[in-house]
């Protein structure tokens, strides 16, 4: 008994690349390798579409040939393109090992230069208006021109601009002083200080008591008490007796001696920096400086505006920042608020 051989027709369209076999074909048909099962093909009366046709020129992207349908190519799971992951547009190759994952979020932008430095927050054992001096190592202090002093000689409050290192506005410091004191005690005066934030909050107080300079009054020498908030002591700078140079030794709250300072013989600033080098408690270790900045022919002749750079380590108590801060003004104020006067 014989039967005429039924003609196989395989259930994977034309469309994907599978022709039927021909009839009383021969033993060389080939076969697809990992069909799908859960494909069950167009009908049979219907036949697919080749495919999508590509516009004159344009070329395929990887993992499309022509004669298939996009994402159902044999050996791949449906919706998926040989060398892609799930996540990533086509037409762009998935990151490959040893490169940074793409980046989903922009960092935030940070404040232009010449604004105000934005508070850090998080900080316990701070006292309040200190946090901006746990985020630096380096103070700049620019003193304000003023136009009084510079053309009629009259002697008017100091006023500072204190910024960080990339010129962005931490403290602004006004001197509170009257009129007769100014003009009468010159650079010697007493003055109060204050020291307010972006907020016009005053967060660190000066006092500078009447006293002598020199060697001559080793009893009745420089000092200046440092306060932060007004009214809770947390340092102060005291000169001691010297003969060549100026030095002084920077106080915590408990009247310890933390660091020194060491000046010059000569704090005449001509056309260069003057440097008060800045050491540890033993005076062995250099930890930083204050630096008086050459600021230009005619501000120095005409004006006792001045620049200064503090620098110390960025681990420094924030409390011996604020002092070493208020050391800066005690120098400006010993050394450098003399120049209008000598030009007289």
């Amino acid at each position: 008994m014989s039967h005429k051989p039924t003609p196989y027709s395989p259930n994977f369209p034309p469309g994907q690349g599978y022709e039927p076999p021909v009839e009383g074909g021969k033993n060389n048909e080939s076969y697809p390798v990992n069909p799908h099962g859960d494909y069950p093909g167009p009908p049979h009366h219907q036949m697919p579409h080749p495919g999508p046709t590509l516009p004159p020129g344009a070329q395929p992207l990887p993992g499309m040939h022509h004669g298939f349908q996009p994402g159902f190519q044999p050996g791949f799971q449906p919706g998926f393109q040989p060398g892609y992951q799930p996540g990533f547009a086509p037409g762009y190759p998935h990151p490959q090992s040893g490169y940074p994952a793409p980046i989903v979020q922009q960092p935030a932008p940070q404040g232009p230069p010449g604004g105000w430095m934005t508070i850090p927050r998080g900080l316990s054992n701070c006292p309040p208006g200190l946090e901006y001096l746990s985020m630096i190592d380096q103070l700049l202090v620019h003193q304000k021109i003023e136009l009084m002093e510079a053309f009629v000689g009259f002697e008017t409050n100091n006023k500072y601009t204190v910024k960080n290192n990339v010129g962005q506005k931490v403290y602004y410091a006004i001197e509170d002083n009257d009129c007769c004191t100014r003009n009468c005690c010159g650079p010697m005066r007493p003055f109060e200080m204050k020291i307010m934030d972006n907020f016009h909050n005053e967060v660190i107080h000066l006092h500078r008591p009447l006293a002598c300079d020199s060697c001559f009054c080793p009893c009745w020498l420089q000092s200046m008490e440092v306060t932060a908030p007004p009214g809770t002591v947390i340092g102060s700078i005291e000169q001691e007796w010297s003969i060549c140079k100026p030095c002084y030794v920077i106080k915590n709250a408990a009247g310890d001696v933390v660091l020194r300072i060491k000046g010059p013989c000569c704090t005449f600033s001509i056309c260069g920096q003057v440097e008060f080098n800045v050491y540890s408690r033993d005076g062995d270790t250099k930890v930083g400086k204050i630096t008086k900045q050459w600021s230009g022919l005619a501000r120095e002749m005409f004006t006792d505006s001045d620049y200064f750079g503090i620098s110390f380590p960025m681990d420094l108590d924030v409390r011996i920042k604020a002092v070493l801060l208020g050391a800066c003004f005690l120098i400006d104020f010993m050394f450098f608020e003399k120049t209008r006067n000598h030009n007289e």
